[in-house]
């Protein structure tokens, strides 16, 4: 979470705008939270320049309950294309199949979830209801540096961990999805903008808070939402907003991501990238020491510096750098000269 924003939250904690009462007390039907949910929206609509004929939700459940969701509501008895390129993506498609037939027209597991494919590569089924990728992988520390362009063939995209740190091409999209908790607010809010004519493909007979539609009906609100999650969302997106909008961020984390790869590869193997560079990620950079012990004592003598949160996965171990769009600079400049000095002594 950007600093300036935790600021203003302590500062209205008690009484949001004179209200008298925290937005965690207010009811959400009253006329102040209101306000607090359509700025929200309003922010993140602007940030991603919407079309009218796009829909902002605010639902639960995190990106996993969008892998049941997608296919609950997007399938439809037909059959669905998936690219894999990671452990969420490997998840959301073992999800997929309770619902029905898939496909999966791509995958790099077999490489060890180390690359993306080339736009050219990716060769979707004629008749797919949608087709499903992950835009960002947080274990393994690959991204898609476009926008996939699949034709008149609904996109879906989970987008948890870089929606908002970069301009997209948003009508190449039917659906994207993100948990909040990366780049737009905290745990526990999941946005999901989806094009409003994917709504009308929705079958009937589907539990009331797993339809989409439930949650275009109501305003997003068929019982009570996060009310606190969305307040800080509309306060990212001011922050964001403040920052020069998604091009000036963009910028920020590439150069974020340029130091410490540059620390990788200068470092004559002591550390090795494990994405190929064309997939790298620029919010999560992995790699690996010599050895698992150096490992631990890497991470060890990096706390005892101030840096936690350095460990990777517990699936694959190794170090994991996450470096979103609130982590400034400072903290990435003051990991690679740690880094240098780590080399130097153990190298």
């Amino acid at each position: 979470m950007p600093e300036p924003v935790l600021e203003r939250a302590r500062e209205e904690l008690l009484s949001l705008g004179g209200a008298g009462m925290s937005v965690m007390e207010m009811s959400h039907r009253s006329p102040e939270f209101e306000s607090v949910l359509h700025k929200a929206e309003a922010g993140i609509r602007e940030l991603l320049g919407l079309p009218a004929n796009y829909r902002v939700l605010f639902t639960y459940g995190g990106a996993t309950m969008q892998f049941s969701m997608v296919p609950m509501n997007l399938l439809a008895g037909g059959r669905a294309d998936y690219i894999t390129t990671g452990a969420w993506g490997d998840k959301a498609i073992a999800e997929a199949r309770r619902f029905g037939r898939v496909n999966e027209i791509f995958s790099t597991k077999g490489s060890g979830f180390r690359s993306v494919p080339a736009g050219e590569e990716i060769v979707v089924s004629a008749d797919a209801a949608y087709v499903h990728y992950c835009s960002n992988e947080t274990i393994d520390g690959v991204e898609f540096h476009y926008d996939l362009d699949v034709g008149g063939i609904p996109a879906v995209c989970d987008a948890s961990s870089n929606i908002l740190s970069r301009p997209i091409d948003v009508e190449k999209y039917a659906l994207i999805y993100a948990g909040a908790q990366k780049n737009i607010g905290p745990s526990g809010v999941t946005v999901v903008v989806v094009r409003e004519d994917l709504l009308e493909r929705i079958p009937d007979g589907l539990p009331l808070l797993l339809d989409y539609r439930t949650y275009a009906s109501t305003d997003s609100m068929p019982n009570t939402p996060n009310t606190w999650g969305i307040y800080l969302i509309g306060l990212v997106t001011d922050w964001l907003r403040e920052q020069g909008g998604l091009a000036a961020m963009a910028e920020r984390n590439r150069e974020k991501a340029k130091l410490l790869y540059e620390a990788i590869d200068a470092s004559d193997g002591f550390y090795r990238g494990h994405a190929e560079r064309a997939a790298r990620s620029l919010m999560n950079v992995t790699f690996r020491l010599p050895s698992e012990e150096l490992e631990e004592r890497f991470c060890t003598e990096a706390e005892r510096r101030g840096m936690s949160g350095l460990r990777g996965h517990r699936s694959v171990g190794g170090i994991r750098a996450s470096i979103y769009n609130a982590f400034p600079r400072e903290g990435v400049e003051s990991l690679t000269e740690f880094m240098r000095d780590f080399a130097a002594t153990n190298g």
